[in-house]
């Protein structure tokens, strides 16, 4: 099928996918970054109340890495029925649970007002949002991916990336202006729960745009040959092994290095640096900006000079940008320009050489017959250590370093390390495990 964006048919379908894709990642994120934002400065006290406050922001972050241990099996489900039957039915169904659980969160009564069913069915809502996310980002990915022509998969593919920094943007400003307009008391009271009752709006534009776009061509062409795998999941096992595992390793300083900058460092900030929570969100909500512009930036850059080179370097100077970075953070906190800064710059600019290409770097590893399982597998499986564990990894460690972020700053580099020697591996493979060349723009 004819995938040349100079025909104008073409390009406006591509367009169309695009639009939807990006709405659609966009609310996803939105939902999943909201519960992440506000756990460390509400679950902790309203769902998760104790005497010692680090107990309960534990506690609280506990429930967030839940959602990152059931995003693997929402990549599974929906990976394998995502190659079955079609990639845009399955992301009509990730948009429903996750809207559904999150606003069901927005209304959730307190542990003072259930006992421990609050918690219970905090925790419950959580596993369905990472469900529904695990099956989200790699059909969203596909569709731009699969639609793309061949030497501008990086770029197109990087824009559904963009969702992530919108959503985070969206989850942390909505979150910013109600703690700003509202009192502590009415923000802990029913603030916060606006932001998450907002998403049903949401959901209702994403879904009439989803629901007008055609199904990829890469899929229409396995469906017309009957060339569709009988268990997806065993045949990605049994051919990419290895693609797998480096993918998966690939992805360890992206999940460690966002949750620390994006996730974390507002509770850092607020909690231990001692600086107004309303800043601590804006610094993040101003890094997620710069980050729209930065992804597609370093996803035409992967076009152009290789995806394992962007990739490779982006790990490494990303994991050392967290030297300065908390630096400033501890010996600058009266000084909220340099304090933005030390978020902006390593999380808006340079993540960004790590995750514009990454959507594109993972593609690349499989076929399309297995593509939405390998994907989704590798982003979502790799998720439980690199992102689910990483803000009680992070607390643990401020902890032991009795305050200080230098124990925090070794994980990050050692987590860089492990996504620069995991991408160098990816870049000696030359073929497909199948035999098939990769082409030279991907390798």
């Amino acid at each position: 099928m004819d995938n040349n964006p100079s025909n104008p048919k073409k390009a406006q379908e591509l367009r169309k996918v695009v639009m939807a894709s990006v709405i659609g990642a966009t609310i996803e994120w939105y939902d999943f970054f909201l519960y992440g934002v506000v756990a460390g400065i509400v679950f902790s006290k309203l769902y998760f109340p104790g005497g010692d406050p680090l107990v309960s922001t534990m506690l609280a972050y506990g429930t967030f890495a839940v959602g990152f241990l059931s995003r693997p099996i929402g990549g599974v489900i929906f990976g394998h029925f995502g190659d079955k039957i079609g990639r845009k039915s399955m992301l009509v169904m990730t948009l429903m649970i996750m809207g559904i659980s999150t606003f069901l969160i927005g209304v959730l009564p307190t542990y003072d007002h259930i006992g421990y069913w609050a918690p219970g069915l905090l925790l419950f809502l959580r596993v369905l949002q990472g469900i529904g996310l695990g099956g989200e980002w790699g059909g969203a990915v596909l569709m731009a991916y699969e639609y793309a022509p061949p030497k501008e998969r990086g770029f197109y593919a990087s824009l559904p990336q963009i969702g992530l920094a919108i959503g985070l943007c969206l989850a942390s400003g909505v979150v910013a202006i109600l703690s700003y307009t509202l009192t502590d008391a009415q923000f802990l009271s029913w603030g916060w729960r606006v932001a998450f009752i907002l998403s049903a709006a949401l959901v209702f534009i994403g879904m009439w745009i989803r629901l007008n776009v055609m199904e990829t061509p890469e899929f229409q062409a396995v469906k017309e040959k009957n060339a569709e795998t009988q268990i997806p999941f065993f045949d990605l096992l049994k051919r990419y092994p290895g693609n797998v595992l480096k993918g998966m390793g690939a992805r360890y300083i992206d999940g460690v290095f966002f949750n620390i900058f994006g996730v974390f460092s507002i509770t850092y900030l607020t909690n231990t640096i001692k600086i107004d929570r309303t800043e601590a969100l804006m610094g993040v909500m101003a890094s997620a900006v710069v980050m729209c512009f930065c992804i597609p930036f370093f996803g035409r850059l992967s076009d152009r000079i290789g995806r394992t080179k962007v990739f490779f370097w982006g790990s490494l100077i990303t994991g050392v940008s967290a030297i300065p970075a908390f630096w400033i953070m501890l010996h600058h906190a009266d000084n909220p320009l340099l304090l933005w800064c030390s978020v902006i710059i390593p999380l808006g600019v340079l993540y960004s050489a790590v995750y514009g290409p990454e959507a594109a770097l993972f593609c690349d590893l499989f076929d399309a017959k297995v593509r939405y399982t390998g994907i989704s597998f590798v982003y979502q499986f790799s998720g439980i250590f690199a992102s689910g564990l990483t803000p009680i990894i992070a607390t643990y460690l401020l902890k032991t370093g009795k305050g200080e972020p230098w124990h925090i700053v070794g994980y990050i580099l050692f987590a860089s390390l492990v996504s620069a020697v995991s991408v160098a591996m990816i870049g000696k493979g030359g073929s497909q495990p199948d035999g098939r060349m990769k082409p030279a723009h991907a390798r």
